[in-house]
């Protein structure tokens, strides 16, 4: 029987366990990759594993999220990345040089190789082959220090593109159509692996944009086959050494397959306040707008801007609508001047932000009170984008630039004729001029540290019985936004764990922090999909340091259920979801023996309160297992390297 793409690579860098699905693997990691919202953190947990130089082939330290200094916070958070990145071998990217994913994918993803990040959309470099998975920033310091990176092996999923697509559909349609079949939970524990002959329309900036987004879909990863397409971006990186073509054996065998046939796909569009409420853009034909933004990890490529100024080249954006763009990377913004397409966005009006993640994550760009935003970013999470009460939708760059100039929703489809020529370059514009190279020896180098950043708080190992109330009873699709809000005036505080626990849960249960003060420790209820979204390991650090001791839910995200081992908290799933309906909060709730109960993976929850039980289980792995028990993965590691 043969192999998927996926089973080969996962096998070529296997160190623990089996290829079975819902088992624990050990992978060798290649690459990794930080940005400067989570990478504070990340090394200040690397720092204490005591580790003098990074055990990688390649580790990059990317400044790409907290680019509004308008404090001293994220100033100082830089100083200290540049620091670390010279003491223990990292190559440090510049604030400027561009998106941690736009920027690994232009100038040091290999086909191939392996990358973990400490970023949710770093299954973004799964468009030129590469096998890449976000993570939290603990498991990303304990691969740096050189330990297998573990999941839980997924079951692979086979898409097969068929067809080819119109000129005005692109391959964001193609994700947001996946989302509108599988939704936000169809991913999880899963991964999909893009094949067909479909794949000859599709650039690397369009697989990579598919790739990206399979992370809303809640999957493990995505990756495309290494072909000629991949070969030409590579070549025109000047990097064809680093080429190799990969793909699956011809009787692999999937656990499922999806098939889309490309010709037939129209533009789609992801309505508020969720990606995969996905409908055809036609649906919404002039339906009002108010701001337009094209950017982020996911459309802010060279071969984006081209489109978009192909669309816009002389027009002016409507009079009712303010159009913003972020160049993904330095490269894409030399390329953008050099070539007039810049010249030919400026005079169409349209405001050109600084080279990094801005208005994606609300770095910047907010819409107005109640204002329509259409965003060719990742993610539409209720006030993600700054402003709580705005209508975030989420299209294609070429549905965004046509509807910026038209002043209402609709689609590129007038446009046919002027898109149907765009390439991606032949060549690209080299110059790595802001990577700064580490010294062979950095024992020598000072670690600048500001007021803002402090130790890693400390935690003790599992209680044998967790007596505590529910100090919160939340519903479906709880995001990482909600538990910890990503907007500039709290990710400065992603240093400093005491102060950003505060705004733990502000936008779901605005009194959390107050009540689970008052108390000293409580319990979360959750519905389905439990931290979907971000891999931002704070949702899980920031309410441990608080006091949480159980999340019970009806499931979680993939990478939330890591954090949350990582640090601690035990997380539990309901048996029958019907005792969710049963609970309500201030009730007491009762976990006894705890460590015999994750052994045997059965739970008995008692509800002091009303006198009831309940059974739940747990989604861990043996490993995580133990990783709980110990109270933390740091913990953990270090009792086993004494």
């Amino acid at each position: 029987m043969g192999k998927t793409l996926i089973e080969k690579l996962i096998a070529s860098h296997l160190v623990t366990g089996e290829m079975i699905p819902g088992k624990d693997v050990g992978l060798k990691i290649d690459h990794t990759l930080t940005q400067d919202a989570t990478g504070t953190m990340a090394y200040i947990q690397f720092e204490a594993l005591g580790v003098p130089r990074v055990r990688t082939e390649l580790s990059v330290s990317y400044l790409d999220h907290q680019l509004g200094q308008v404090s001293f916070e994220n100033a100082d958070d830089h100083r200290f990345l540049q620091s670390i990145a010279a003491k223990y071998g990292l190559v440090y990217s510049r604030p400027g040089n561009g998106i941690c994913h736009q920027v690994h994918l232009e100038r040091f993803g290999v086909p191939g190789k392996t990358l973990i990040g400490s970023d949710s959309h770093t299954p973004t470099a799964g468009g030129i082959g590469m096998l890449a998975f976000g993570a939290g920033g603990m498991d990303v310091a304990l691969t740096m220090a050189g330990t297998p990176f573990n999941i839980k092996m997924p079951q692979i999923v086979n898409v097969e593109l068929t067809g080819t697509l119109r000129p005005w559909v692109s391959g964001k349609d193609v994700i947001l159509e996946m989302l509108r079949r599988l939704t936000v939970r169809g991913g999880v524990n899963k991964a999909f692996e893009y094949t067909g002959p479909g794949l000859a329309c599709l650039s690397v900036p369009a697989r990579s944009a598919i790739a990206n987004m399979g992370t809303e879909l809640g999957a493990t990863t995505s990756v495309f086959v290494s072909d000629e397409v991949t070969h030409s971006f590579l070549k025109a990186q000047h990097r064809e050494k680093d080429w190799m073509p990969l793909y699956p054996d011809e009787d692999a065998v999937y656990a499922d397959k999806i098939i889309i046939d490309l010709s037939t796909l129209e533009p789609m569009i992801a309505q508020p306040h969720m990606p995969d409420k996905v409908v055809p853009v036609s649906e919404l034909e002039g339906h009002p707008l108010d701001q337009v933004f094209i950017g982020s990890c996911t459309n802010s490529s060279y071969f984006d801007l081209v489109k978009v100024a192909r669309i816009m080249k002389g027009k002016v954006v409507a009079p009712n609508v303010e159009m913003a763009l972020s160049p993904g990377s330095k490269q894409v913004f030399e390329m953008a001047a050099r070539s007039g397409v810049l010249a030919d966005l400026i005079a169409s009006g349209v405001r050109i932000l600084e080279v990094g993640c801005t208005a994606c994550g609300g770095g910047g760009f907010a819409p107005n009170s109640t204002g329509i935003s259409m965003r060719s970013s990742c993610r539409n999470f209720i006030g993600r984008s700054g402003t709580r009460d705005a209508q975030v939708y989420l299209a294609s760059s070429e549905t965004c630039a046509a509807s910026a100039l038209a002043g209402f929703f609709t689609t590129a489809e007038p446009y046919s004729e002027l898109l149907k020529t765009v390439q991606d370059a032949d060549e690209f514009i080299i110059n790595d001029n802001m990577f700064v190279v580490p010294p062979e020896d950095g024992s020598n180098v000072e670690i600048l540290r500001g007021p803002n950043i402090k130790a890693l708080p400390s935690f003790k190992e599992l209680d044998e019985t967790i007596r505590s109330v529910v100090v919160s009873k939340l519903g479906n699709d709880i995001t990482t936004d909600d538990i910890i809000p990503a907007t500039a005036e709290i990710v400065k505080y992603r240093s400093n764990i005491g102060k950003i626990s505060e705004y733990v849960l502000t936008r779901r249960d605005p009194e959390f922090y107050k009540k689970i003060t008052a108390r000293g420790n409580g319990i979360i209820i959750a519905g389905e999909n439990y931290g979907q979204g971000s891999s931002r390991e704070h949702a899980a650090l920031a309410p441990k340091y608080l006091g949480v001791k159980a999340i019970i839910s009806k499931s979680f995200a993939r990478i939330h259920v890591q954090n949350l081992a990582n640090f601690g908290i035990l997380p539990l799933n309901f048996v029958n979801f019907e005792d969710y309906e049963k609970i309500d909060p201030d009730d007491e709730l009762e976990i006894a023996n705890t460590r015999e109960s994750l052994h045997k993976g059965r739970f008995i929850v008692r509800n002091l309160t009303k006198g009831l039980e309940f059974e739940a289980v747990h989604p861990l792995t043996a490993k995580q297992q133990e990783i709980v028990i110990a109270g933390g993965l740091l913990r953990y590691t270090k009792e086993r390297s004494k």
